[in-house]
């Protein structure tokens, strides 16, 4: 395991120093052991529609640089992020609120999300919102994972009572998986963990170990690899990132268990090999990841198209890991331990990276004001 720099209260020039990029390939085996927030004062960008996930065309591979900017602190186990017009969203596992972040950087409860069952991995997890004011919610509830739909009104800011799009999928104290996106076809993906079922993620049957594809109604679109079925890809054992560049290719991050966590290329129908294959098997009938890192150095959460590059959000690596589309090969880590865990990564609508630290979760070290939303400049890989 690579050794982490402490944290220290010099947080400014502790960001600089961390944001000097590390050079690393592809990864090689390790052992593995598996308050109300401050208001923010930052000025927060606003956008229209929903959250941009695609890069534009020919984009040039972009990295951190700068000093990160704090936009919010005080966030209890924060997980979700979406970009509404001229507001942001914030969702905190345990608590089960959502929070609204205005544009003049105010903080304030938009929604409790009702009966949800925190507990290990499990609580309020991935948030989207699709550009009609309509914002998607999953959560582990009594009866199990669920994804619901809550109206806002055009300022987002006065919620109507949630519907439940789908219930009932496996959960568990690990493993609930939890990322929601909205796809450039206008689908919304969710991503289930195997929620300790190891063998259900390769039976189709099943949507544990799963990403599946609804419509934004919840309904089965009719173009779905399975017909009459949700599941797009099957094989998986914690998904907890999805994005898609600018030529479509869909990527999604997945934890792996002692000895790869990988990056996936997901198409649809295609079978990520789990539990019969971790890492690149090379095995008949499953995908190989494009990239694959010991579980200690990585453990990647949310993932961001940044023009050419895929950022991903590591919890036990503490970094960012920006990993060229064109080159996975060539990757570069940010960050390195000067946070502590970052959940998520998202790019925001001004162009930078927003990211979110997941230091009071019950596995993290908490240090003063966590846990942090902040702002990262980014610029064109040198």
């Amino acid at each position: 395991m690579r050794a982490r720099p402490r944290r220290t209260a010099l947080f400014a020039v502790a960001m600089l120093l961390a944001l000097v990029p590390i050079s690393v390939g592809c990864g090689s085996p390790s052992p593995d052991t598996t308050d109300s927030p401050s208001p923010a004062r930052s000025s927060i960008p606003t956008s229209s529609g929903a959250p941009t996930t695609m890069s534009p065309p020919d984009a040039a591979p972009l990295r951190p640089s700068g000093a990160p900017s704090e936009l919010a602190r005080g966030l209890e186990a924060p997980w979700g992020l979406a970009f509404g017009d001229g507001f942001t969203l914030i969702g905190e596992r345990d608590t089960g609120r959502i929070l609204r972040l205005s544009a003049d950087g105010g903080l304030t409860e938009l929604i409790r999300v009702d009966d949800v069952v925190h507990g290990g991995e499990g609580g309020l997890l991935g948030l989207t919102l699709d550009g009609t004011g309509r914002l998607y919610a999953y959560s582990t509830g009594p009866q199990g994972n669920r994804v619901q739909r809550f109206p806002l009104d055009a300022s987002g800011t006065t919620p109507g009572a949630p519907e439940t799009l789908i219930g009932g999928l496996p959960s568990a104290r690990n493993h609930n998986g939890g990322q929601l996106a909205i796809g450039p076809d206008g689908m919304l993906y969710v991503s289930v963990g195997d929620a300790g079922d190891r063998a259900a993620a390769q039976d189709p049957a099943s949507q544990a170990g799963k990403i599946l594809r609804l419509t934004l109604d919840g309904g089965l679109p009719s173009d779905n690899p399975f017909p009459g079925s949700a599941v797009f890809s099957l094989g998986h054992r914690n998904v907890q990132g999805i994005a898609w560049a600018a030529d479509g290719r869909m990527f999604a991050s997945e934890f792996g268990q002692d000895t790869w966590d990988e990056l996936n290329e997901v198409i649809p129908g295609g079978n990520y090999g789990w539990p019969e294959a971790e890492g690149m098997s090379g095995v008949d009938g499953f995908i190989d990841p494009i990239a694959q890192w010991a579980p200690s150095d990585a453990s990647p959460s949310g993932i961001a198209v940044a023009g050419g590059s895929l950022i991903l959000a590591n919890l036990r690596g503490s970094s960012l890991r920006a990993v060229p589309i064109a080159d996975p090969g060539a990757e570069r880590v940010y960050l390195d331990g000067a946070l502590g865990r970052i959940r998520t990564a998202l790019l925001a609508p001004d162009g930078t990276l927003w990211i979110l630290t997941n230091n009071t979760d019950g596995r993290g070290s908490p240090a003063e004001g966590d846990d942090r939303l902040l702002s990262i400049p980014l610029s064109p890989t040198p």
